[in-house]
């Protein structure tokens, strides 16, 4: 039997208020999401042996999601990743951007799509218990330009995934690049070094010391960034390698093998000790594993410290800089269009 919860989860400091909806199958899986930044505040799966943990990183108040930095749960937007110098073209104009990211731009700016009150609203698809959250960028936010009409809907189904469907319209010419950034850690505590990951991806993009891709497309055979065969986290996380030591570990995309079209496998996540898999479907292009390198002393849900390692992202996403880059698939969304996305989180256990 699938479940739709609604509790005060705070109120902002124009009066607000903000909720938590908590989403539950008849498995016991169970999502709680918030409409600031439509975040991802907790996810309980069960293990091998039945036992339910909060595999997310987050905060257990709104006061913490608003003073945040680190992304916890979020939806990313208006564009995703890291643009070169804070700055684009559209139709011979420049637009210029907040540097909030040493001299890049990254997630949407100051106040990206992770800083704003959406619009909830409880709902059902088939079988699935949903959230959709809506949210109308303006022209001129952060520096973007044309209105931007966004829906992103979370469901969880019965048969254990957490399916997110983005869809924008835009109503003048615009770029867009969206993802979800929850933090995972299928042990639901401790570090991810021992995790067994997967990523369908024979190419990645090598990024220069800013960690903005240089425009090529490098094979991953006989890298460090090699993972089309299961290898753990803290094999080479820590090894004396360029594009490692550039990140302080893995901060990279890497090009989907399947990607950009129909929803495909994109990567794999397996814990031996207790069993959880986690498997990502997409239709993006790419994926963008970080795995929390600058995590430093953060404090999170009851009182645990959150170090480099405790958690890592798998954001499903167009190319970091696409829109400085031609040669990477195009994030221009003009005017009338409509963007849609899909990434499935699908919970196994073995």
């Amino acid at each position: 039997m699938m479940d739709v919860g609604k509790c005060v989860f705070g109120t902002l400091g124009d009066g607000r208020p903000v909720h938590i909806y908590t989403l539950t199958n008849s498995n016991g899986v169970e999502a709680r999401i918030t409409n600031y930044g439509g975040a991802l505040v907790s996810l309980r799966v069960p293990d091998r042996h039945g036992r339910i943990s909060d595999v997310v990183l987050g905060y257990d108040t709104l006061e913490e999601y608003i003073g945040d930095g680190n992304y916890f749960g979020c939806i990313v937007g208006r564009y995703a990743n890291r643009i070169a110098g804070g700055r684009f073209s559209l139709n011979g104009v420049e637009y210029r951007l907040a540097r909030n990211d040493g001299v890049n731009h990254l997630h949407g700016g100051v106040r990206g799509f992770n800083k704003v009150l959406w619009d909830a609203m409880e709902t059902e698809k088939g079988e699935s218990a949903g959230l959709s959250l809506s949210y109308l960028s303006r022209h001129g936010e952060e520096g973007y330009p044309g209105d931007l009409s966004v829906r992103v809907l979370y469901l969880l189904t019965e048969e254990d995934e957490l399916r997110i469907e983005y869809s924008a319209r835009a109503h003048g010419d615009t770029v867009v690049n969206l993802t979800h950034h929850s933090y995972f850690n299928l042990a639901g505590a401790g570090d991810v070094l021992g995790h067994l990951l997967t990523i369908h991806a024979d190419r990645f993009t090598p990024v220069d010391e800013t960690l903005v891709p240089t425009g090529e497309l490098r094979p991953v055979e006989g890298t460090l960034m090699d993972f089309t065969e299961a290898k753990a986290i803290g094999t080479d996380i820590d090894a004396d390698y360029e594009q490692l030591l550039f990140g302080k570990g893995y901060d990279h995309n890497w090009v989907l093998n399947q990607g950009g079209g129909p929803l495909a496998p994109a990567a794999r996540v397996y814990e031996p000790e207790t069993g959880r898999t986690l498997e990502i479907h997409t239709t993006e292009p790419g994926v963008q594993l970080y795995t929390g390198n600058y995590l430093d002393g953060v404090v999170g849900k009851g009182g645990r410290t959150y170090g480099p390692r405790s958690g890592l992202c798998l954001e499903a996403q167009h190319f970091p800089d696409s829109l400085n880059r031609p040669e990477f698939p195009s994030t221009i969304l003009r005017a009338g269009k409509t963007y849609t996305q899909t990434t499935v989180y699908r919970f196994l256990v073995r």
